[in-house]
């Protein structure tokens, strides 16, 4: 059966209880099926991880919406993660049988479709950006949702689907199609937020470090720390082995040690293998040595 994985990222990470339901009824959708459900209170933030049919995602995709339109008020909403929708992104990724032109289609009707229903301007992003410009999430979140009005009075930041002016509580969406990613967080023993933010710009791709490597430095107020959240867009080509060793050399260079990583979401088997490999720095190892897949075979 054809396979796609959608990754929709909502701007609530604190209320368990809205959170449970939009993820319940995103369970009751046939031909969908909630893979994994992530929250964090200080990005007030949360990613589902979804894979289903085409016909699964058009179904289940405007619940989410609607669930996450009437639960969430950005206009109160405070978090440490950047976002300018309730429902924030969405992301439509080819997993098995599935080309990427046919979630590029996919992204474009969902859009279309939850723009007109709900009164929702919505961007294009990645393969799916009808403009090299909005092509990166982070142009097109820039400004964030308090800033959204200003950058849509611009014609250059005319949404692709829907009104000309933000939603008054749900801001915008950003709907696309891309290949997989892992979101990959390393958290620092300090909280000195410059630290971060020196690591992030020095591995981010955008200014010259590590291909594949989008990054930035966020305060984890409640712990007292600091962190550098990244999305490794290619972990064949930058691997997750090589984004830690080049932060934890950044770091040192500070006198901050790294306290610990953490993975958001889902990871494909062979990111991990590759660290194993890396640092157990194994000799002659291949996939078919793992049990599990011997066992699944």
């Amino acid at each position: 059966m054809p396979t796609i994985e959608c990754v929709p990222n909502i701007s609530e990470g604190r209320r368990l209880d809205v959170i449970r339901d939009l993820a319940e009824t995103l369970r009751a959708v046939p031909g969908l099926r909630v893979l994994d459900v992530q929250s964090d209170a200080t990005h007030n933030r949360s990613v589902f991880t979804l894979a289903g049919t085409a016909a699964g995602l058009t179904a289940g995709i405007p619940k989410l919406f609607e669930g996450a339109i009437a639960a969430i008020d950005l206009r109160t909403h405070k978090g440490e993660h950047p976002r300018l929708g309730a429902v924030d992104v969405v992301p439509f990724i080819p997993i098995d049988g599935v080309t990427m032109a046919e979630c590029v289609a996919l992204a474009k009707t969902i859009a279309a479709g939850v723009a007109t229903r709900f009164g929702l301007p919505v961007y294009l992003y990645e393969d799916a950006a009808s403009d090299p410009a909005r092509k990166n999430l982070e142009d097109i979140r820039r400004g964030e949702f308090e800033g959204l009005a200003a950058k849509m009075a611009q014609p250059a930041w005319a949404p692709d689907f829907g009104p000309a002016a933000p939603h008054a509580s749900a801001g915008a969406a950003v709907i696309g199609a891309r290949l997989s990613l892992i979101a990959y967080n390393i958290n620092l023993a300090t909280n000195r937020l410059d630290v971060a933010k020196k690591i992030a710009t020095a591995i981010r791709m955008s200014s010259g470090g590590l291909r594949f490597v989008k990054a930035m430095g966020i305060p984890l107020e409640d712990r007292g720390i600091v962190q550098v959240s990244m999305n490794l867009t290619n972990y064949e080509k930058t691997p997750m082995y090589r984004v830690f060793d080049l932060v934890k050399r950044e770091a040192e260079r500070y006198g901050v040690q790294v306290l610990e990583s953490e993975i958001v979401g889902l990871v494909p088997s062979a990111a991990l293998t590759q660290t194993a490999e890396y640092f157990l720095r194994l000799e002659g190892f291949t996939s078919e040595q793992i049990l599990e897949k011997k066992l699944a075979e």
